[in-house]
């Protein structure tokens, strides 16, 4: 994940439920679809054709034809996928080289935003897959063309490794230096068919695994401590900074549920999501809105890469916590065959990048919709959990949140809404047949 560790107010935030949107590339030509697979909260109108515009080509098959092909033509043995839906060529305009992708920039961050974007071409285009241009485009991506999937049915093939490859895209048309990591290709950038890719990913389930009896204790005691110098906060000055006390909240909550460390107690102290939050600044910056003058951002932030040099210093005391924190996975990392900069490299970015991130943006957009939500919604969810947790003596365990169906209801329900990771994006291994709703669509990868 999509997904971060900046603040909240650095992705699109809106008044009521709105449309997120992910994306995957194909070789030159990148796919990009909804991480949702409800329905969205604007409305579109039904996309359908009447009988006079619906396409003549017939259902498209993998199995291979009889007659001569033609010199542009793709071998249908090479296609992977068949469909029964009528074909339709990919609509969509990405303009000039260049100047294209710089208009959409602008639409994409500034003239439009990013629901009116996706939502404006949906009505374009009559189709929920289109081409177009994503940032951060020129001059740090060198190919932002993507094929837009966005809805439920096309998405799935963003997860299908047999048609895609996850490999550097996991934060869309560009990557951030690996300075950033130590030099590393964390795990969030490899593909399932590297090797590393499967070693690594064993040895974060061996941590989750070997902490898992500390996780909710921990996150009890941080968050009482949180809500605690909430109150006091609020009695002392009458208004509290929910923000930067869920940072800390969520940072210590990871160390000690984790790695048995608390941050106050080393070097650290409370510095860790102030670094951590420029830390990510500078790989997700050129796809981000800062609230800079557009003139700015754009011409900086989004058209060239920060220095890496100018982070790594605090970054260094990132890494020394966490390889201080760590030795028993780092052990397990070498029995794997990881060496321990490489593992505490992963360590970091998993903690920090993705765990970290997640709660920041997700826990306060839980508090945001729950609050809205009511009064009626507030004591029902009190109920249920009183009564399970009443009935598992007292505790809070896995088996009791089983039982709360209101509260996971309201849990996922804020996912569909405000996903952590809005995009999602993949490169097509060959030539495929995509299907939306009303029609199949022909990626060629050449």
């Amino acid at each position: 994940m999509a997904s971060s560790t900046l603040p909240s107010s650095l992705f699109l935030q809106l008044d009521f439920p709105s449309t997120r949107f992910s994306s995957a590339t194909s070789s030159n030509k990148l796919s990009l679809s909804s991480n949702s697979n409800r329905t969205s909260s604007f409305h579109v109108l039904p996309i359908r054709a009447s009988v006079s515009e619906r396409p003549t080509t017939p259902p498209v098959s993998s199995t291979p034809r009889t007659s001569q092909p033609g010199p542009n033509s793709v071998p249908t043995e090479s296609i992977v996928g068949t469909s029964n839906l009528p074909m339709r060529k990919i609509p969509g305009d990405l303009g000039i080289p260049i100047i294209g992708a710089l208009k959409d920039r602008q639409d994409y961050f500034y003239n439009q935003g990013k629901d009116e974007f996706f939502k404006s071409r949906i009505q374009k285009y009559q189709s929920t897959v289109f081409r177009a241009n994503m940032p951060p485009g020129p001059f740090i991506a060198n190919s932002p063309n993507v094929v837009a999937l966005l809805d439920a049915k096309s998405f799935p093939t963003l997860f299908d490794v047999s048609k895609v490859e996850k490999r550097d895209v996991f934060t869309g048309t560009y990557m951030p230096s690996t300075e950033l990591t130590g030099g590393y290709r964390v795990l969030a950038y490899l593909d399932p068919s590297e090797a590393k890719h499967g070693l690594l990913k064993r040895l974060m389930f061996f941590l989750l695994k070997s902490r898992r009896e500390n996780v909710i204790p921990e996150f009890r005691s941080s968050y009482t401590e949180f809500f605690e110098s909430l109150e006091s906060e609020l009695s002392e000055k009458g208004k509290a900074d929910f923000a930067l006390a869920n940072d800390q909240a969520a940072f210590n909550f990871l160390a000690r549920s984790l790695f048995d460390s608390n941050p106050r107690d080393t070097e650290l102290g409370t510095d860790g999501p102030g670094i951590v939050q420029k830390w990510v600044l500078f790989q997700l910056s050129p796809i981000l809105r800062l609230g800079l003058p557009q003139f700015i951002e754009d011409s900086v932030f989004h058209s060239v890469r920060l220095p890496p040099k100018l982070i790594m210093k605090q970054y260094q005391r990132l890494y020394d916590f966490f390889y201080e924190a760590s030795g028993f996975v780092l052990d397990e990392g070498e029995r794997l065959g990881i060496s321990r900069e490489e593992a505490c490299h992963n360590l970091v970015f998993a903690t920090c990048f993705n765990s970290f991130g997640g709660m920041k943006l997700f826990f306060p957009n839980v508090m945001k919709w729950i609050g809205r939500a009511g009064v009626n919604l507030h004591a029902r969810l009190a109920a249920e959990i009183r009564a399970a947790v009443k009935e598992a003596g007292g505790e809070v365990t896995m088996a009791a949140m089983e039982k709360m169906e209101l509260m996971k209801s309201v849990v996922y329900e804020a996912f569909r809404i405000d996903p952590p990771v809005p995009l999602q994006y993949g490169k097509a291994k060959r030539d495929l047949i995509i299907e939306s709703h009303e029609h199949a669509f022909q990626v060629i990868t050449s």
